[in-house]
């Protein structure tokens, strides 16, 4: 991992929590890569506590497993189990965006801030940056439900999916197209348009399903080749 000056803006625990999440989430991280908590502080230049802590909090969502004396082992996906998050993600994020529709909400100029940071970071290619800003902005806009719970619920959801492929051409093109829609959600929801934005959310997951599955099928199949020449 190359180290980069931390982000002043937030703490050292979230910014290393940050960079290791979007190196495991977009599959640069493989499965079975270990994570030494020394070897990783010394990397990006911080002390061992805030590595600890982010990567014991990417324990929590299933991202990584703690081994004894070892250090934090990146953890496998299935295909069954990136669909079964599509699914959840899917009926939970539709409610959310009902839920803040039928409130016609007000005051969007930081959701609007927010769709301008993800655009910004897709045009400078910045797939990291991508990650974050698109996380930032729809946990703003789900928070806008006032269910506490059901923002904990789709983040953690979230959190916990596969991005395998975003960087590809078809990721990229993808991101691309998700600009205008991050900017579409916020006028449904302030018009009221129940219908119309629980359609859009719908579509705006599930059309990444085909570039993350298609990575993790030809990962999972060269695994299966390699355990079958052993």
């Amino acid at each position: 991992m190359d180290a980069l000056a931390p982000d002043r803006s937030i703490s050292l625990r979230d910014w290393v929590l940050q960079r290791v999440r979007s190196e495991i989430v977009s599959g640069h991280s493989i499965p079975g890569t270990m994570y030494s908590v020394p070897a990783l502080a010394n990397d990006l230049g911080v002390s061992t506590t805030p590595v600890r802590e982010a990567l014991l909090e990417l324990s929590h969502a299933g991202l990584v497993t703690p081994m004894r004396n070892r250090g934090f082992r990146v953890e496998a996906t299935s295909l069954d189990d990136l669909n079964n998050l599509f699914a959840l993600r899917d009926l939970l994020e539709r409610y959310a965006m009902t839920a803040i529709a039928e409130k016609r909400i007000t005051g969007t100029e930081d959701l609007v801030a927010l769709a301008d940071e993800v655009a910004a970071a897709v045009e400078k290619n910045d797939v990291e940056g991508y990650i974050e800003t698109d996380r930032a902005f729809h946990h703003a806009l789900v928070a806008r439900a006032d269910n506490p719970l059901l923002t904990r619920l789709v983040m953690s959801l979230r959190d916990e999916m596969r991005l395998y492929g975003i960087d590809t051409p078809a990721g990229r093109e993808r991101q691309i197209r998700s600009i205008d829609e991050h900017y579409q959600l916020i006028k449904l929801a302030e018009a009221g348009e129940t219908k119309a934005i629980a359609e859009l959310i719908s579509r705006h997951i599930l059309d990444w399903k085909s570039v993350f599955t298609a990575v993790l099928a030809e990962q999972t199949g060269r695994r299966s080749v390699r355990g079958l020449s052993r």
